[in-house]
């Protein structure tokens, strides 16, 4: 009993930030809702393979990392010829918070990998430098230059907008 209500703590704890990881990964609240259940019943089903308490977070990350990217590796996609799709462009008004927060996903999508997930798990999941070495198998000082060069890069674009 004592494992599930450290689960249950756990859960609790972690899943609005598992949850708005994986919204902002995905951009579908029904696709986010799912890899935030996967996350946690694989959490679950390895729990007692998690020793350190303080390691909760980034290993819940990491797992979340491997089903969003087991996603992709089980979808198949439809081919469709360009020239039959009608391409509309629509816009709706929006708070210039809404139009910066678009505006930085934008440019958070442009960096390279290496650059975009330490910053992704720095911004979005509110993680230390050593949490996301730890969720990305890096060294601390690894993880300080991404982020570092990732912010210049950041700035640069905005520089460029």
């Amino acid at each position: 009993m004592e494992k599930q209500k450290r689960y249950e703590a756990l859960t609790k704890e972690r899943y609005q930030d598992i949850y708005r990881l994986a919204y902002w990964l995905c951009k579908d609240q029904h696709i986010a809702e799912d890899l935030a259940q996967e996350t946690f019943l694989k959490a679950w089903r390895f729990f007692d393979n998690l020793n350190d308490p303080n390691a909760e977070k980034p290993w819940l990350i990491t797992i979340l990392r491997r089903e969003n990217a087991r996603r992709f590796d089980r979808k198949q996609f439809d081919f469709v010829d360009i020239d039959e799709c009608a391409i509309q462009t629509k816009t709706y008004p929006g708070s210039d918070h809404d139009m910066a927060q678009d505006w930085l996903q934008k440019q958070m999508m442009i960096l390279k990998p290496k650059y975009r997930e330490p910053l992704l798990l720095s911004l979005v999941a509110g993680l230390n430098h050593d949490e996301i070495a730890q969720a990305l198998r890096l060294n601390h000082n690894t993880v300080a230059t991404r982020l570092f060069r990732a912010r210049n890069q950041l700035i640069a674009q905005q520089g460029n907008h």
